[in-house]
């Protein structure tokens, strides 16, 4: 009996000794960082308390501030289209593929799932300024060319542009994910109302999608506070004037370059407050919108 009592802690188990080793441990590391100076190259033994100073100078460090802002617009510049575009792919393979949705879906997370490495090479090659595919239709078209990955306006769009490309598919599979349990009798009563495709959509689809709507943004939202391979790929020194600096890289280059890791990691409690803040602003703001076909 007592066995049969204390079975599902021990199922239970595994799972509370991998969190306290791989979140609980490093999050309360990483906290203990960040009131912490000193050189990392020596180790622990190299640290002495530094009370707020690594929290002031964040505060009022100009290149934090820029980077917060560089993420935020690059957030915002990929997010946007990327949904806009899954929303389409994922109406457009409900509607049109019926029994290939699964090897459509499939095909959509090819992106998601491509090496980095693989991507670099690619991307590089096509914003290349003497080779690239996208400097070569330009100057066909006589528009001249652009200088895609050092100018500071541009390359804010060629990293929005890798990942639009690299997340759009994963976003699609979400919203084909949740079309395909929509209850039936919703469109077919929709369908004899006289409804068209767009009123349909509108009207039905996106108020049952929006649970669906607020955990992709929220994904988006989390990812583009974290966003560092993609712009490391492109602009790995942040580009010119540090307009591709992202907050991740930023606080990479203080911890694993500069060897300031109690700066990096105020830094990086500094980001996490904000994506929580802006993560409950989105949830507060999606479920108080009046959403189309709701009353």
């Amino acid at each position: 009996m007592s066995g049969t009592r204390w079975a599902p802690y021990l199922f239970a188990a595994p799972f509370f000794v991998l969190f306290l080793l791989f979140v609980a441990v490093p999050f309360a590391g990483s906290l203990w960082l960040a009131f912490q100076h000193g050189d990392a190259v020596a180790g622990l033994a190299g640290l002495r308390p530094a009370g707020w100073q690594n929290f002031r100078f964040a505060w009022h460090d100009p290149l934090f501030w820029a980077s917060l802002a560089n993420t935020l617009v690059l957030t915002l510049l990929a997010g946007i289209p990327q949904h806009v575009l899954a929303l389409a792919l994922a109406w457009a393979i409900y509607t049109r593929l019926g029994r290939l949705s699964g090897l459509a879906g499939f095909v959509c997370m090819l992106p998601y799932v491509t090496s980095s490495i693989a991507i670099a090479l690619v991307f590089m090659t096509l914003f290349s300024n003497e080779f690239g595919l996208l400097n070569q239709m330009l100057a066909r078209l006589g528009l001249g060319t652009v200088d895609w990955l050092h100018d500071a306006h541009w390359i804010k769009f060629s990293i929005a542009l890798l990942v639009i490309w690299r997340y759009t598919g994963w976003n699609t599979v979400l919203y084909l994910t949740a079309l395909q349990n929509l209850p039936p009798h919703l469109l077919d009563a929709a369908t004899l109302d006289g409804a068209t495709g767009w009123r349909r959509f509108r009207s039905v689809v996106l108020p049952q999608l929006r649970p669906m709507l607020l955990l992709g943004g929220t994904l988006t939202l989390i990812g583009g506070c974290q966003l560092f391979d993609e712009a490391f790929i492109l602009a790995p020194d942040g580009g010119t004037t540090q307009s591709a600096l992202t907050t991740s890289l930023y606080i990479y280059r203080l911890a694993f370059i500069n060897g300031d890791m109690g700066s990096a990691a105020a830094m990086a409690w500094l980001l996490l407050v904000s994506t929580v803040t802006l993560i409950v602003a989105l949830n507060l703001l999606g479920k108080e919108r009046a959403w189309p076909g709701r009353h």
